[in-house]
């Protein structure tokens, strides 16, 4: 069994101390750049919004983006990858 790497992670304006598996750092630094990308980009368009506005936009974009209709199976997927991130930013907090 693999061990758990701790890792600091970045969501807008946040910093998270989360646990992972060393080959699963990647896939989550790239999914972070593309969620604060999102997030700058947001902010660009509709100023004068609080953070916790642009994630939940950020949030919907992303779903929307990779919704069932548009990529059959990864509905369980993704419910599964953000029930652990859940899981890792509970056990952080």
């Amino acid at each position: 069994m693999s061990a758990l790497i701790p890792i600091n992670i970045l969501i807008g304006d946040r910093t998270y101390r989360i646990k992972t598996l060393a080959k699963d750092e990647e896939v989550i630094r790239r999914t972070l750049k593309t969620i604060n990308d999102k997030i700058i980009e947001f902010k660009t368009q509709f100023s004068g919004k609080d953070m916790q506005d642009y994630i939940a936009m950020v949030m919907i974009w992303y779903a929307t983006e990779t919704s069932p209709e548009t990529n059959p199976g990864l509905e369980k997927e993704m419910m599964d990858a953000l029930q652990k991130i859940e899981e890792q930013m509970d056990k952080a907090l």
